[in-house]
């Protein structure tokens, strides 16, 4: 990593170093990343933006973010399984968001996948975050303390294709484990650990 693992900004305060770069990442950084996200809709928001993300900085996405949440109706899930070809083509059309077919195709599949969860009785959200690890976790120290993947983002992963979810591989749940705050990948010193 070309950032530090540790940053003193303006304020005094110790953050982790990529989240120093920008005041986009220094508000994301102490208010939202590692902060527990619970609820279907917003892990829905969370996991399709993860998605979005895949090959594009994250600060694209966090730029765009509030027009993703216009244009997918807030990731309400029963909205968003609704669409249909003339959302896709809408969406297609909307420099707002990252116009790529097959994730936003995939949107609409992971909003129908989380509707039926709905219909057997099955929470979102309690699902996702049955996948947590276990234990006490040390606090990273250096970049090499953080694994791109793991056995509970791995299993995740699966579980999530099995029920039809698409653009959730392994390294992409563990981001979203990580800004849900599933785990806590804050540095040791950071201040918002």
């Amino acid at each position: 990593m070309a950032t530090p693992e540790l940053v003193r900004g303006e304020d005094g305060r110790r953050r982790c170093g990529w989240g120093t770069s920008t005041p986009d990442y220094v508000d994301y950084h102490d208010h939202e990343w590692g902060r527990p996200v619970t609820g279907d809709t917003a892990v829905l928001e969370r996991i399709c933006l993860e998605g979005f993300q895949s090959g594009l900085s994250w600060l694209t996405i966090l730029r765009k973010r509030d027009n993703f949440r216009t244009a997918f109706r807030g990731f309400d899930p029963t909205t968003v399984a609704a669409f249909g070809r003339r959302d896709v083509t809408r969406l297609l059309g909307d420099a707002g968001i990252v116009r790529h077919r097959g994730k936003i195709e995939a949107t609409i599949g992971n909003a129908c996948a989380v509707v039926a969860m709905h219909e057997a009785g099955e929470s979102f959200s309690d699902f996702v975050w049955s996948f947590a690890p276990t234990g006490r976790r040390k606090a990273p120290r250096t970049w090499a303390d953080i694994a791109a993947k793991t056995a509970e983002s791995t299993a995740l992963s699966k579980a999530l294709l099995a029920r039809g979810f698409r653009f959730v591989g392994p390294t992409t749940m563990y981001a979203a484990m990580q800004a849900m705050g599933v785990v806590n990948d804050h540095f040791a010193g950071c201040h918002a650990r």
